[in-house]
């Protein structure tokens, strides 16, 4: 999982493909003309597909599987680090706790953490935390 996260980091954060040419300097084909078949759509996005999300201040767990929550919010810490970053707000829910426990054991031991404590009630309360990253040289990769 750490993996793939990384490699999705890494097409977001490269550099974007060049514009495609202007319109006008291309020639549409003939869609009506026997035997041409019509541009193929593109399939969604399946279970093991790399969906690429933008680094924000605020990173919202509830869309990742419980399993993955621990690599998700280390690697989405280093990079909210590398980013200049320097508070953030991990959005775990309140349910039992769960997510909570794994999200506050992540935040204990990574390099990156200055201090976290529960968000205040008009940012999420005890059903998100919020995380003071240490500036970027501050810190071991």
């Amino acid at each position: 999982m750490l993996r793939r996260l990384r490699d999705w980091l890494d097409r977001a954060l490269s550099p974007r493909a060049p514009a495609p040419p202007d319109l006008a300097d291309l020639e549409a084909p003939d869609l009506g003309a026997p035997g041409a078949e019509p541009p193929e759509e593109p399939a969604p996005p399946g279970a093991d597909d790399i969906v690429v999300m933008p680094i924000e201040d605020a990173i919202d767990l509830h869309t990742f599987a419980p399993r993955d929550v621990a690599s998700v919010v280390e690697e989405y810490l280093h990079e909210a680090q590398q980013r200049g970053f320097r508070e953030v707000r991990i959005i775990h829910g309140r349910g039992k706790g769960v997510q909570r426990r794994i999200v506050r054991s992540v935040l204990s031991r990574h390099p990156a953490v200055d201090g976290f404590r529960d968000a205040p009630a008009s940012r999420g309360g005890w059903g998100a935390t919020v995380v003071w990253l240490k500036a970027a040289g501050d810190a071991p990769p």
